[in-house]
């Protein structure tokens, strides 16, 4: 087989290097963006199938989820939002279990 420079030096082909037709889709543009409405998707469990086998029968280990992971993204917005979320979800909890332990302590 013919390397790809030399398949590009030819002149038949010299076009596909300068046409974006052609040029490999960037990383950001790949994936879909979804927003916080369907974030559960990617830890729900009614979402995750475990494979045995692939299309063909060959034995694979994957779950869907990876498949959601390849495919679809949280919109930028939307992560920022889920992080200071879940920051905000937290403190709450410390401040339950601090308002616990002094409860306890009275009784």
């Amino acid at each position: 087989m013919s390397s790809q420079e030399e398949i590009l030096s030819d002149g038949r082909f010299s076009c596909i290097a300068r046409d974006p037709r052609f040029w490999e889709m960037p990383e950001k543009e790949r994936k879909v963006k979804i927003d916080k409405r369907f974030r559960a998707m990617f830890h729900d469990k009614k979402f995750k199938l475990r494979y045995t086998v692939d299309k063909r029968g060959r034995p694979v280990n994957y779950t869907s989820t990876e498949n959601l992971k390849k495919f679809y993204a949280l919109s930028e917005s939307d992560s920022d939002l889920s992080e200071s979320d879940s920051k905000e979800l937290t403190v709450k909890k410390k401040k339950k279990k601090k308002v616990k332990g002094k409860g306890e302590a009275d009784s």
